[in-house]
């Protein structure tokens, strides 16, 4: 397994000395890979998360181009639509 050096801060230093006294890990080692872990989770769920609002996106910009849409000329229509639309969301889970 390849070996770096890393540089923390006093505060990261406590964390690691912490968890690994707490028996929660053997060495500091694990601690950062846990963390690195953790890491590219969050990486995979935020290109998920991307590529979902893109796909959304892109049905909206789809529904524009076609001309599905409604417009409002005052803001108690829209609140009014958007009641009925988060209704019907509701009552479809």
């Amino acid at each position: 397994m390849p070996t770096r050096n890393v540089v923390l801060t006093e505060r990261q230093e406590k964390l690691v000395a912490s968890l690994v006294l707490a028996g929660r890990y053997q060495n500091a080692s694990e601690v950062i890979r846990e963390g690195l872990r953790m890491l590219e989770r969050r990486e995979a769920e935020d290109e998920a998360r991307l590529h979902a609002l893109r796909e959304t996106a892109a049905v909206g910009l789809t529904a524009l181009d076609r001309g599905d849409f409604s417009e409002f000329n005052q803001s108690e229509a829209l609140v009014k639509h958007l009641d009925d639309l988060a209704d019907r969301v509701a009552g479809a889970r």
